[in-house]
């Protein structure tokens, strides 16, 4: 049973404004097939409506399956979930269904039934498509209008993240390259001057 609760839209942006590494999820039109990959490269770049930007290479399954459904899922992955992280950004759904093998059970999100992670993730956005021609094909980028998300209550308390020592394997990961992530964070809090 899933802890995750719906947050407003509004502030779906907070969610991935800190950059972290996410998985991008997919479906076919009719749902049948599905799929997931790492994605480096995501950042909201609206707040109303919400909406989200994320590169996909050209050759990936993922990008096939939004092309034809119009739909997809950013999930927030925590450092619990490295090692499938890594993997999954490593391997192509064309192969067989990447859910199974890495031991993954989805959830299918409410509004556009994407399938969306929560095992091992603090958060989720389904996203309609913006179709782009020219910056899908020339730039690979993908923009997608946020219906829906939601995030573990735990860690993202009034519309904020709330990253600390104690929930360190909530904390959400950073691409380096190379196999290499770094954590969320060491927290400094601001002062008005």
């Amino acid at each position: 049973m899933t802890v995750f609760k719906q947050i407003d839209r509004t502030v779906s942006h907070r969610l991935i404004n800190h950059g972290p590494t996410v998985l991008v999820t997919s479906r076919s039109k009719d749902g049948k097939l599905t799929n997931v990959m790492t994605a480096a490269w995501s950042t909201p770049v609206e707040m109303d409506p919400p909406r989200i930007v994320v590169l996909i290479n050209k050759e990936s399954y993922t990008r096939e399956l939004i092309l034809e459904s119009g739909v997809f899922g950013i999930c927030v992955p925590t450092t619990a979930f490295i090692n499938q992280v890594y993997s999954i950004g490593h391997s192509t759904g064309r192969d067989g269904d990447k859910f199974t093998r890495y031991g993954i059970t989805p959830a299918l999100s409410t509004e556009l039934q994407i399938p969306v992670i929560e095992q091992d993730c603090i958060a989720w956005l389904e996203c309609k498509l913006i179709p782009e021609e020219h910056a899908q094909e020339k730039y690979d980028t993908f923009f997608g209008e946020v219906v829906s998300a939601a995030a573990d209550p735990t860690v993202f308390i009034d519309n904020h993240w709330h990253f600390t020592d104690e929930n360190k394997d909530k904390h959400s990961i950073h691409h380096l390259g190379g196999g290499n992530f770094y954590r969320c964070c060491d927290l400094m809090t601001a002062k008005q001057l």
